[in-house]
């Protein structure tokens, strides 16, 4: 018997009392009608990043992306696991057609769960010696989740056979919760299993994909450099005598190193919570957030497809300016209607009489004009110090004529700089464990402590390129309250 087409189907179950369901397409997000106004002018050129055609993107060979499956520590697995692995054939992860809301959402999430980073997958049978020997993952520092996974792991059924992974979405946006939940959206906070760490260091794929053939140096210099920067700092990577990994210091879980950004200048990850309601993406407003589109686009962009142009300035070689791969529409439409559709955590802060004295703080000292109710933020960009827009900026009904005083390294030396912050929401704070667009406090205490002013301060986050200790600058707004007004006014924040 022939399936009944979907109209009829959907006759049927309307004339049976039920409510008829749109289905939706996936959109073709790569478009260069939707492209042409989506990213920010870069500070000092005053021109748009560049980005690949649509023809370009489109002829890219589509992924290989499959179901994938924990990685658990050595005894903790489930019977019979390890032999439905090796048995397990590759299983597409999403397939194309039209879906419910509700179906692109859940599947959604099975995408933010199981998707893995494709250039970083190994073949090498030794990760499953390792990973099936307690003795040896614990000389890798390996250590299981109180389920028994493994942070950052997948196991990936493919085409070529059995190949270990590293988680994508929610490996950075993912928290564990003081009750042991993960939180999915925000940024991560676990520290980075010992194999993780070696499985990355171990994959030649940053060369591969933005500079094959280049030097080690080289390759981070077109990662980061920006040439029409004076002076910039990026240079010395690509030295004889480069920069050790030691001398910048560890970050804090929940601050990374992004491709167009700079080891110099690290970023917090963003709290994917809520985006629905923002209007830019990332903390300088590099791109637009114009609907789940644009989330799509920026996926694909940071993952696979950054071209790296910058008006006359090209940063990848002729072999590095190519898409490895893309992705199917389909899974990146699913991956952003779930993103859309996360909600933040109960608040176990809430009905506390030191809370409602600190929104007459809040409202006395006239925090709502920037960090407006109810989104707590007025999706405004304020001025990095040092930079004036031009009078024909794309953004300028956005951008406020003032600035808070904020490091703007990031605005002004980076790839990713715009020479403008966003204002950043609020809600949520008292879960994310991570302040400033660097992460170089981490509570609201030291946020409102005036020490932080100081140069001999020593921040609890990131702390900078051999750097001890400095001064965490910009929005002195409420390091001159009262001790029992700033105590209140944190009470309420935590609340939000």
């Amino acid at each position: 018997m022939k399936e009944a087409p979907i109209f009829l189907a959907i006759a049927l179950a309307s004339s049976f009392g039920q409510s008829a369901v749109k289905l939706i397409e996936a959109p073709r997000l790569w478009n260069e009608r939707d492209l042409s106004a989506w990213a920010t002018p870069v500070a000092g050129l005053n021109v748009r990043p560049g980005h690949f055609s649509e023809k370009e993107y489109y002829s890219a060979p589509v992924g290989e992306f499959v179901r994938t499956y924990p990685v658990y520590f050595p005894g903790r697995e489930p019977a019979s696991y390890w032999d439905m692995l090796r048995n397990a054939k590759p299983e597409p992860l999403i397939r194309p057609g039209a879906r419910t809301l509700a179906d692109w959402i859940e599947e959604g999430k099975r995408v933010f769960h199981e998707m893995d980073i494709l250039y970083l997958r190994s073949y090498d049978p030794k990760w499953a010696e390792i990973l099936r020997s307690a003795d040896e993952y614990k000389k890798l520092r390996g250590n299981p989740r109180e389920d028994g996974t493994v942070y950052g792991l997948r196991w990936v059924p493919t085409s070529k056979g059995l190949a270990l992974g590293v988680e994508d979405c929610v490996g950075c946006h993912s928290r564990l919760m003081p009750d042991g939940r993960i939180l999915d959206g925000p940024p991560r906070n676990e520290p980075r299993d010992g194999v993780f760490v070696a499985l990355a260091g171990s994959a030649s794929a940053v060369e591969n994909l933005y500079a094959p053939g280049d030097t080690p140096g080289m390759v981070q210099w077109r990662e980061f450099g920006v040439p029409w920067v004076p002076n910039d700092i990026n240079e010395m990577l690509k030295s004889p005598a480069p920069p050790k990994p030691g001398d910048f210091g560890s970050r804090p879980g929940g601050v990374v190193v992004r491709f167009n950004g700079s080891p110099f200048y690290p970023t917090k990850m963003p709290d994917l919570i809520g985006i629905k309601d923002r209007k830019y993406i990332d903390h300088t407003a590099t791109h637009r957030l114009r609907g789940p589109e644009d989330l799509m686009r920026y996926a694909a962009l940071v993952s696979c497809c950054d071209i790296a142009d910058f008006g006359p300035h090209r940063m990848l070689t002729d072999k590095g300016r190519r898409i490895l791969f893309r992705f199917p529409d389909e899974l990146l439409f699913a991956l952003a209607q779930y993103i859309y559709s996360l909600e933040p955590p109960q608040n176990p802060n809430l009905g506390d009489l030191q809370a409602a004295g600190g929104k007459r703080v809040f409202d006395r000292e006239g925090c709502g004009g920037c960090h407006t109710p109810p989104l707590y933020t007025n999706n405004k960009l304020t001025l990095a110090v040092g930079f004036t827009p031009p009078k024909d900026h794309p953004l300028r009904e956005d951008i406020l004529p003032v600035s808070v005083g904020t490091d703007p390294n990031l605005a002004l030396k980076t790839r990713k700089g715009t020479g403008l912050y966003k204002i950043p929401s609020l809600r949520g704070v008292w879960y994310r464990g991570l302040y400033t667009h660097d992460g170089s406090v981490t509570t609201l205490e030291e946020w409102f402590d005036p020490a932080r002013l100081r140069d001999d301060y020593v921040p609890s986050g990131f702390k900078g390129y051999k750097v001890t200790h400095r001064a965490v600058r910009g929005h002195e707004f409420g390091l001159k309250l009262s001790t029992e007004d700033k105590a209140a006014l944190i009470a309420f924040l935590k609340t939000l």
